[in-house]
């Protein structure tokens, strides 16, 4: 079982940056690849980026060269950079572990204004 709890977001200006936390429970995190996704209104939720227990990460196209997802296992704490934000950013935004088996936070609201 793994708990986590996303925090950072907030409204922001286009162009301007955010920084999304996520903390978790357990002393087993480091062993979970974990992403983040996102879920605008009307739309399905998918994947912005992930991290795999060794550091390896991916990155939709949409967000390649202005979101960094990275880790510290030692803090069991997740986090994604979000730079040059665009209004089309403006989603829910949530943690999860993706393998070996799923958990998912309550998400954070990111709004981009224009």
């Amino acid at each position: 079982q793994v708990q986590l709890v996303e925090s950072g977001g907030g409204l922001v200006q286009a162009g301007r940056s955010l920084r999304l936390s996520c903390a978790a429970s357990g002393s087993t995190f480091s062993i979970y690849s974990m992403g983040w996704y996102r879920q605008a209104p009307g739309k399905q939720r998918v994947m912005v980026a992930a991290i795999g227990s060794a550091g390896s990460t991916r990155y939709a196209d949409s967000v390649k060269g202005r979101f960094t997802i990275s880790r510290d296992n030692a803090k069991n704490t997740l986090y994604l950079q979000m730079n040059s934000l665009k209004p089309e950013d403006t989603a829910v935004y949530y943690c999860a572990t993706v393998a070996p088996i799923a958990y998912w936070g309550q998400g954070t609201q990111v709004t981009v204004s224009s």
